[in-house]
């Protein structure tokens, strides 16, 4: 029987801090995919400063160090979280580690590429939260998967497909081979008044390709009546039952701004279900 895929967990500490929820159900995403796991807990070290108001209005140094000790205290309490949801499920590891504020995207970006996949917790009306995801997956060259706090706990046996016909698009399928590989079933999504695709017929094609391999893959039209792409995609996914919806990342950085397409930004914004995102 081959290896797990070995997943990573990044949980930030400030200045959002990850909800607890997000991470159970990160973790409990993993379990249903048969992930082995490595967690880090990012700590915040703010640069020491001088300041006239130190020691006279406010002490600065003081709420520095409160700052800093508040977040360590976050990341072992996230850590034990993690261990304790993992319960035996999947093999779960954990570490910490200090990283200057404002890096910690960068910093989760580079410790992915040494996995195969990340699992990223989100959560709605959390910015740092969200740039962090979106670091990961624009920086780190593995794909990830998002998870919002509601994600089922229940194993993948039901795939989603976002095709278009297009580079990233076969990118994403290829980083979601392993999990349909594992049973799950699929169902190709075509949004069919968005925009140009590659052909006629591509969804149809996608899928018999797909049974060639073993899967058992149908094809199913969208129109976006009126929504934003990324909620026809993602309510589609779950009409048809998926667990997971797989679809290519549009953006890249510029300046740590993220200038994203409008699919990956509308899920960026609006996570109803676990979403593979491969750039």
């Amino acid at each position: 029987m081959p290896n797990p895929l070995l997943a990573y967990l990044p949980m930030i500490t400030y200045p959002d801090i990850v909800p607890d929820e997000s991470v159970t159900a990160a973790v409990d995403v993993a379990a249903s995919l048969g992930l082995s796991l490595q967690s880090t807990a990012f700590s915040v070290e703010i640069p020491r400063m001088s300041s006239l108001a130190d020691g006279f209005l406010i002490n600065i140094s003081e709420l520095v160090r409160a700052t800093e000790a508040n977040s360590q205290a976050d990341c072992l309490r996230l850590r034990e979280l993690v261990l304790r949801q993992a319960g035996g499920r999947i093999e779960a590891n954990c570490t910490d580690r200090k990283v200057a504020l404002g890096l910690t995207g960068e910093a989760a970006a580079v410790e992915a590429r040494y996995f195969d996949l990340s699992i990223l917790p989100w959560a709605k009306d959390k910015p740092v939260i969200q740039e962090t995801a979106q670091a990961v997956v624009f920086e780190s060259g593995r794909p990830g998967i998002l998870v919002p706090p509601a994600a089922s706990s229940m194993p993948v046996k039901h795939v989603a497909i976002a095709w278009d016909g297009g580079r990233a698009a076969a990118r994403a399928l290829g980083d979601a081979m392993p999990i349909l590989a594992q049973g799950a079933s699929a169902t190709v999504l075509t949004v069919q008044d968005e925009k140009p695709l590659e052909g006629h017929g591509i969804a149809e094609a996608l899928a018999v390709s797909l049974k060639r391999r073993g899967i058992r893959a149908e094809a199913r039209g969208v129109t976006l009546n009126g929504r934003r792409i990324a909620e026809a995609l993602q309510e589609a996914a779950l009409d048809a039952g998926a667990g997971l919806l797989v679809m290519g990342g549009f953006g890249h950085s510029r300046m740590r701004d993220f200038i994203l397409g409008g699919a990956t930004k509308g899920v960026f914004a609006d996570l109803r279900l676990p979403v593979l995102l491969s750039h």
